[in-house]
């Protein structure tokens, strides 16, 4: 990135930021993201329509009936849904930044159906027209067009806001955010090629598909070759509105973001049939209870190939869901999970054996714990191919990456050397000493099907060496602060009277 691309970056993330501090107060650190991301949007659509239309106008020679044709703008903007119109008002802004987004939507239909969430913009008590207006005058500081700010500077600038308020809601960010590390390393290990389908059925704020869309673009390949071949669903609205904003704001043009509970029912599909993907990556919610087990008894996809998972826990039923979305041939997939799905038994037992049988697990990989937002429980990926390559087959490799963290204050973090050192690993596929083990499918049925990493990859234990000198001095050291301790535990007795 250029200096003065850099600059602007800095800058438009540091003013986005202080939008965010001027609804504190009246608005939950946990709401920022349902007003902030909505009107950076609106603006932005704003500005770059305004650019259009000059450039409508000049390539016209200021025939102003030809900057009319819908064809020079990327979005539509009808009359009177302008961020100029909404700026004008001097009372209920509320109603009128509701009544822009609604027709730019209806507008678009398809591309921006609901893009803007249902944030409440007419509720006085939270949102006085006074608060609106410094948050809409903040906003118009700024110029978002493509000439002042490019698509590249503005989605990193919004994956930056993200990042803030998933800081800011420890708790509650695990729900829509993963940290980028984690995402780049899943990408990483999948490493699509341009042209390949990419399917996040838990994404989030799309987060894994831009990064695959990164992945291609540094390795050389075509990104206009990913035109319509991203996909992801998300449950929550204004998560899901935040993904597809995310994915144009980084200049994305066509891709499939629909909203939805995956698990009982999934949006992409064809007759009875799960649609196929090149890739499939998610961070789904781990263990999420009351997940639909009441439909996939009778799961119209057959995705309880392998078994049906327990009430109070989907895990098994993400990963059955992402087996079935896999490509044949080329499909795999790559998740990340609780610990415990490598070793509950019981009906996930039943199933684990049943995968491992198939033989297209491939990877496991144990991650560091408190990484991620909301937990502090030591994640895992599973690595999962539709067909192995054949020195793979009949095997599973085993990585601890327990280690491969820097401590932080509040959350730990996966460094891109730590990254580095995990890809190469899984990418080399051989036993390192105390870290990465390849284990035979036979070994796995002798641990009755267990995956826990412990009992195929033992940590290697350093034997000091020390001279006989330096050990007597050091039993000497040990036997006075024994003493020294035993004395002042006596006097302590005494002091209390319960010895003489």
């Amino acid at each position: 990135m250029s200096n003065s691309n850099h600059k602007t970056l800095e800058k438009l993330s540091s003013h986005l930021w202080e939008a965010a501090n001027i609804l504190r107060g009246p608005v939950d650190a946990a709401d920022f993201k349902t007003y902030i991301f909505p009107l950076l949007f609106f603006k932005r659509i704003s500005d770059v329509y305004d650019e259009e239309y000059a450039d409508a106008l000049d390539e016209a020679g200021g025939d102003v009936a030809y900057t009319q044709f819908s064809e020079n703008y990327r979005f539509q903007i009808p009359e009177g849904c302008h961020w100029k119109d909404v700026r004008n008002k001097s009372n209920n802004l509320g109603h009128a930044l509701r009544k822009a987004m609604r027709g730019i939507e209806q507008a678009n239909p398809g591309k921006l159906t609901g893009i803007f969430g249902d944030a409440q913009w007419t509720n006085k008590e939270r949102l006085s027209d006074a608060l609106l207006k410094d948050l809409i005058e903040h906003f118009s500081s700024l110029n978002l067009g493509n000439e002042q700010c490019q698509a590249d500077i503005v989605g990193q600038a919004y994956e930056y806001l993200i990042k803030k308020f998933a800081d800011l809601t420890n708790k509650k960010a695990g729900e829509f955010y993963t940290p980028r590390s984690v995402v780049t390393l899943l990408v990483r290990i999948l490493a699509p090629q341009a042209g390949e389908t990419i399917y996040d059925p838990a994404c989030g704020t799309g987060g894994m598909l831009l990064e695959a869309v990164h992945y291609v673009k540094a390795h050389g390949g075509d990104e206009n070759l990913m035109l319509g071949k991203l996909y992801g669903q998300e449950k929550n609205l204004t998560t899901s509105a935040i993904a597809r904003m995310n994915l144009f704001l980084h200049g994305a043009e066509d891709f499939y973001i629909e909203r939805g509970d995956t698990l009982r029912s999934p949006a992409f599909y064809s007759g009875d049939s799960i649609s196929t993907f090149d890739c499939v990556i998610a961070n789904p919610p781990f263990s999420l209870d009351k997940w639909g087990e009441d439909i996939w008894i009778n799961d119209p996809y057959g995705r309880n190939f392998a078994g049906l998972p327990p009430a109070k826990s989907g895990d098994f039923a993400w990963v059955q869901h992402m087996i079935k979305s896999m490509a044949h041939q080329t499909g795999r997939m790559a998740v990340v999970l609780p610990h415990g799905v490598l070793f509950r038994m019981s009906k996930e037992g039943a199933i684990r054996r049943k995968l491992l049988e198939m033989d297209i697990l491939e990877a496991v990989i144990g991650l560091g714990q408190n990484i991620f937002y909301g937990t502090g429980l030591a994640p895992c990926m599973l690595v999962f191919r539709d067909s192995k390559p054949p020195s793979h087959r009949q095997k599973v490799l085993f990585i601890d990456a327990s280690k491969e963290f820097k401590t932080g204050r509040a959350q730990n973090e996966l460094l891109p050397e730590h990254v580095d050192n995990i890809q190469r690993w899984y990418a080399e596929y051989q036993a390192v000493a105390g870290i990465c083990r390849v284990v035979t499918l036979d070994e796995i049925r002798e641990n009755d099907y267990n995956l826990n990493i412990p009992r195929y990859v033992e940590p290697v234990i350093e034997e000091e060496t020390i001279t006989l000198e330096q050990a007597i001095a050091n039993l000497k050291e040990s036997l006075q602060a024994a003493y020294a301790a035993e004395d002042r535990l006596k006097k302590l007795l005494e002091k209390e009277g319960l010895i003489k």
